[in-house]
């Protein structure tokens, strides 16, 4: 190329040629080393858990026990909710304790301010959770370990599962605690209105057989008569047929089972026998309500749908070693072909 030609793209065919040994060496430098760095790369691997999140009220113990079922939710206060709690630092920590990310991450030894934040940052970066475009969640952790990015993964699930219970645990044992105040209601109740119904058996005489005991009644006054009027007429003792009479018919006769008593209280009977009947269905599904909601919240009903649990990765994610080094020959191409155009702009320039 003359200094007086004009450059153009036309003319970097000679440029490259006469720099052609040095851009040669510069890719066969660039090869050899991306390969080395690609190589030295640890592999990385994907392990991902996919869940849904439920209905937080249809886990409440009162709907459980009128025989609902726990919803699936897409809503987007749920998927959020979710996704909160999974990137929140508290669930974090709570990870890094339990796994030794300390030890894992080489950050050192727990309390220091600086390791604290490396092995966070190293942490977030490792994780990823989002709802893909059928409204379930995907938690993905990645690390060069397989097995422990499949651990940590499933123990995310398990750990947003319990907080976000958490969230209406209070309510739900508020709940529990109206069930048991309401059986313990009906548990007094039947048992005052069943003493008051043994009290009102045993003053009228009344003993719950109610037509074999006026059937007996109604039988012994009409033979109690009978005699009376033979005893009447002097085929008997008078005196002790108007006793039997009166014994069947008074209350002050003698006999506990009469008429008067019977008459007086069996209307009375009637209505604390209902009354103890009614209370007896009452207190029996009030006690069944009581035990399926202390159930339910006793056996911590999991709060998320889990379609996938994560399980270790077959084969790495990343790097992608060909790409690196495909990459890293091609920059440096660009870069040398950038270089020395200048040098060649740079040279004619100083020529004029």
């Amino acid at each position: 190329m003359s200094p007086s030609a004009p450059f153009s793209l036309l003319n970097l065919g000679p440029v490259i040629n006469r720099w052609k040994y040095l851009v040669g060496a510069a890719l066969v430098l660039a090869f050899v080393v991306s390969v080395v760095v690609a190589l030295s790369l640890p592999n990385i691997y994907h392990s991902t858990a996919v869940f849904y999140p439920t209905n937080l009220q249809s886990a409440d113990p009162d709907r459980l026990v009128e025989g609902s079922k726990l919803e699936i939710s897409t809503k987007g206060e749920d998927l959020d909710r979710i996704i909160t709690i999974g990137t929140s630092q508290p669930v974090a920590e709570l990870m890094i304790k339990r796994f030794d990310l300390y030890r894992h991450y080489k950050a050192g030894a727990p309390g220091d301010d600086a390791a604290e934040n490396y092995v966070l940052r190293e942490f977030s970066a490792n994780l990823d959770i989002a709802h893909n475009d059928r409204d379930a969640i995907e938690l993905t952790f990645q690390d060069t370990d397989k097995q422990l990015a499949a651990r940590v993964a499933n123990a995310m699930v398990e750990v947003i599962d319990s907080l976000n219970q958490q969230l209406t645990l209070e309510n739900r044992r508020q709940v529990l605690r109206l069930f048991k105040q309401r059986f313990d209601y009906f548990n007094q109740t039947y048992e005052q209105s069943r003493r008051q119904l043994v009290a009102a058996r045993q003053r009228y005489g009344v003993y719950g057989l109610d037509i074999f005991q006026g059937r007996y009644l109604a039988q012994g006054v009409i033979e109690a008569e009978t005699a009376l009027r033979k005893a009447e007429s002097g085929e008997g003792n008078l005196a002790a047929a108007r006793r039997a009479v009166r014994g069947l018919t008074r209350a002050d006769g003698g006999n506990l089972i009469n008429l008067e008593n019977y008459t007086r209280g069996n209307d009375s009977i009637s209505m604390f026998a209902a009354r103890v009947t009614d209370l007896q269905t009452r207190l029996t599904a009030a006690r069944s309500s009581y035990e399926i909601a202390d159930l339910a919240l006793k056996s911590r009903i999991s709060s998320l749908y889990k379609v996938q649990k994560a399980y270790p990765a077959t084969r790495k994610s990343k790097p992608v070693r060909w790409l690196i080094v495909a990459g890293s020959v091609f920059l440096t191409l660009a870069l040398s072909l950038i270089v020395i155009t200048l040098l060649e702009l740079y040279r004619r320039l100083a020529v004029r």
